[in-house]
């Protein structure tokens, strides 16, 4: 693998929502993490049979999956999932990046998405747990204002994101639209990959 630069992120990398039909690609991305952030993002050590199970049930809870693409593969992924039968009070977040792509601002980029994402539908309180010792998914907490604390050995975070108006919920309906024209072309190119 080639070593990743901020410059190569930023020319052809792409942050979209999941279509339903995206399991593949959100299962190949979670394949791909190493041991370790295979731990920070499950809490504890999975196997590939989990990770199978996951992905091919990744809208069945009312998740919605942010995918961060690059040439139609997809390297990094932030989830975020309903409290309940129905868009409410709390939301959960989580988020995977692969090793090589870590570090260059994925993760913040995903966070801001999940946020908005979490906001136009009416939630108060985004939760984010992590490992005491995963500094990185903090650090993203944190720039986006989260309060942190520390219970049974995991880092609990808090987002209170604000109310949504026109511009928050246009801006999604807008990037969307985008977005569907993106999945069209990564799959197109990852049909020519496997040709």
């Amino acid at each position: 693998m080639q070593p990743v630069t901020d410059d190569s992120i930023a020319l052809k990398g792409t942050a979209r929502k999941l279509l339903p039909s995206e399991t593949a690609a959100f299962r190949d991305h979670l394949m791909r993490l190493d041991a370790a952030s295979r731990q920070f993002r499950f809490a504890h050590a999975v196997s590939d049979g989990f990770i199978e199970d996951y992905a091919v049930h990744m809208s069945d809870m009312g998740s919605i999956v942010f995918g961060y693409f690059i040439d139609g593969e997809m390297h990094a992924a932030a989830e975020l999932r309903k409290l309940g039968d129905h868009w409410g009070k709390a939301a959960e977040a989580a988020f995977s990046v692969e090793k090589a792509y870590q570090d260059l601002g994925i993760g913040s980029l995903l966070m801001g998405k999940v946020i908005r994402a979490a906001r136009n539908r009416g939630v108060h309180l985004v939760y984010m747990s992590c490992l005491a010792d995963n500094g990185r998914m903090q650090n993203i907490a944190q720039k986006h204002e989260a309060s942190l604390k520390l219970e049974y050995g995991e880092v609990i975070g808090e987002i209170v994101p604000t109310t949504a108006d026109y511009f928050s919920i246009m801006a999604e309906a807008m990037e969307d639209r985008v977005g569907y024209m993106l999945a069209v072309l990564d799959l197109q190119t990852r049909l020519v990959k496997a040709a």
